[in-house]
């Protein structure tokens, strides 16, 4: 077997890069791509997944495609964060508390910090990321609260980011599920350390062991079983455990020795962003190294902005914020990204330079927009004549804002529904949100967690467009899912009743024949349909009107009897002796999509 080529390229590359490395006509590659439902350009880029599919398409079987390793972004924010000079202090652990929804992570954080958070979330679950601060022994920890509902995946990993030890809370009367094994994922991805708080031991269903069991089958291994993952019984509801808990955190955080700089400018990243009243941009940050003051000029992806007023996660002015600490300013000209790198720059001349170069980028990138292989997947099964289902989303944070995104993309239709999002933003319904969805045929404006303004609402009503406002993300996924399914076609489904062999035919007109034979299988009654079956090929379709046993109605005929039936058709139909009957049920069944 001949040796295969081995193409290396990074995460994405150019249309002409690939024609280019595996020595093909670009237009060739344009071609294919084409045949796939994607008009590309020569400049445009696709990812290592669907150059890998486009591979497989052209049948290139000697040629193998390898991805250089490189530094994404949340790689470089964890090598970053561990990469100090010989200045550097020690700081505060940062410690992102994650789990299955309902295992008791948002109520460990107000047992720990003395508060209630839970309740001012609806549906009692977490739906953003929210940044605290407790004291142990005299120490500092950060704490981060991540979202536990399966929607907000995306929330979950950016808070692993973030990380340096991650508390994986399991409830000891359910064991390991499905948010339990992503948390774990997530945190191995970040190099996080892990800490297993095996919750409400106060129950009487709560079996620490298995949870143990659990864990270990999945590569974390017990402490208490000779293996190197520490594991703490605790009960949120009642406090027990909870100091040894922070004890066993603490002690994990110190042997990595965590330091940054001080006396360096600042930097860190974007945890949520808002518009409010009054106030404009609100930005939550967590701060990486050096100092952060009030009056400071800061970068962040596409936008800048001058430090107007500096608060702590209890709401307390601070005339500076070093490492590890979760801070909410306000100044921004616009909102940043969810996940957005900022920095402390020395003037607003450089943070204007500096965003204006970056918005130049976005643009650029948006005008040869990348192609992912899930999107070559989903264009390669899409049907020609699927149905479109057009959405706004607005939500009141970035963070939020990504997660309904990313949920709507990931619902399945099998390419028979087109989702299209036209807009998304951050802040309450508009009357130009209005006036966009009114624009476009059969919009829905989905909004979560922000308001409808009365006034609004009449024009909303006056051009006939409908708005849906949701609290609880799952609510408005569900929501989104039952539109797309009253856009599918639906199934047609047959059910086989039973058969018959035609032993006789006593009358053949137009629309109806009388015949005779036995139930070779199931039963037979009026209103089923029927096939007619010669030497294993249909030759018509008809309707039992009526069935007979002993030349008295009955009402079914079962295996082994034999009777007389009259069967109606729309065309004339010469049935034989010989013939077979197969009995049927069709009905038309609206379809679901898979959860």
């Amino acid at each position: 077997m001949a040796q295969k080529k081995i193409v290396n390229i990074t995460d994405s590359i150019t249309v002409d890069e690939l024609a280019s490395a595996l020595n093909l006509p670009v237009t060739t590659l344009i071609g294919e791509l084409f045949k796939n439902g994607i008009v590309a350009t020569i400049n445009q880029r696709i990812d290592f997944e669907t150059a890998v599919i486009i591979v497989e398409e052209l049948g290139l079987e000697d040629v193998e495609l390898k991805k250089k390793e490189t530094n994404d972004v949340a790689t470089h924010r964890i090598n970053s964060r561990r990469q100090s000079s010989e200045d550097a202090e020690p700081r505060p652990p940062i410690v992102a508390v994650m789990g299955h929804v309902d295992h008791g992570k948002t109520t460990l954080l107000d047992t720990i910090l003395g508060t209630k958070t839970v309740s001012g979330e609806a549906g009692g679950i977490t739906q953003h990321i929210a940044a605290y601060q407790t004291k142990r022994n005299n120490r500092v920890l950060t704490l981060l609260d991540t979202p536990g509902h399966e929607a907000f995946a995306a929330l979950r990993q950016h808070g692993a980011t973030l990380t340096d030890v991650v508390v994986i809370v399991v409830a000891a009367d359910d064991g390991v599920k499905p948010q339990t094994i992503e948390a774990i994922r997530f945190a191995q991805n970040a190099n996080a350390k892990i800490v297993v708080a095996i919750n409400k031991m106060d129950k009487d269903t709560a079996d620490k062991n298995r949870v143990m069991a659990e864990l270990a089958e999945r590569g974390l291994n017990p402490e208490e079983w000779g293996g190197d993952v520490i594991m703490v019984p605790i009960s949120a509801r009642t406090g027990e455990g909870i100091d040894k808990l922070l004890d066993m955190v603490l002690l994990t955080a110190d042997m990595e020795e965590l330091k940054a700089d001080v006396n360096v400018p600042a930097e860190g990243l974007v945890i949520e962003s808002h518009m409010e009243t009054g106030k404009g941009s609100v930005v939550s940050l967590l701060v990486e190294q050096g100092q952060i003051k009030q009056g400071d000029f800061l970068v962040a992806g596409t936008t800048y902005g001058k430090v107007r007023t500096l608060l702590d996660y209890n709401s307390s002015t601070l005339k500076k914020a070093g490492p590890s600490t979760p801070i909410t300013v306000t100044g921004f000209k616009e909102l940043p990204q969810f996940g957005d790198v900022f920095k402390v720059v020395k003037n607003e001349k450089i943070a204007r330079h500096i965003s204006e170069d970056s918005k130049i980028e976005a643009a650029q990138n948006a005008a040869t927009a990348n192609v992912t292989g899930a999107d070559l997947l989903k264009m390669m099964n899409q049907q020609y004549d699927a149905a479109d289902f057009n959405i706004l989303i607005k939500a009141d944070v970035q963070g939020s804002l990504t997660s309904v995104s990313d949920s709507l993309r990931m619902i399945e239709t099998n390419g028979e529904v087109n989702l299209h999002i036209i807009k998304t933003g951050v802040g309450n319904i508009s009357e130009n949100d209005i006036r966009i969805a009114a624009a476009s045929e059969n919009t829905i404006i989905y909004g979560f967690n922000v308001e409808l303004p009365a006034s609004i609402k009449k024009i909303a009503v006056r051009d006939r467009v409908e708005v849906r406002i949701y609290k609880i993300i799952y609510e408005l996924i569900d929501d989104a899912r039952a539109e797309m399914e009253k856009l599918l076609a639906p199934e047609v489904v047959e059910t086989e009743i039973g058969k018959l062999d035609v032993k006789g035919v006593f009358r053949t007109v137009k629309e109806e024949i009388i015949a005779g034979g036995e139930v070779t299988s199931g039963r037979v009654y009026a209103g089923l349909l029927a096939r007619v079956m010669r030497k294993k090929e249909q030759i018509a379709e008809m309707e039992v009107t009526s069935v007979q046993r002993q030349q008295q109605e009955a009402k079914d005929i079962l295996e082994g009897e034999m009777c007389g039936l009259s069967l109606k058709t729309n065309k004339k139909v010469q049935l034989e002796v010989g013939d077979k009957l197969e009995f049927f049920t069709r009905e038309i069944v609206e379809r679901k999509l898979k959860a």
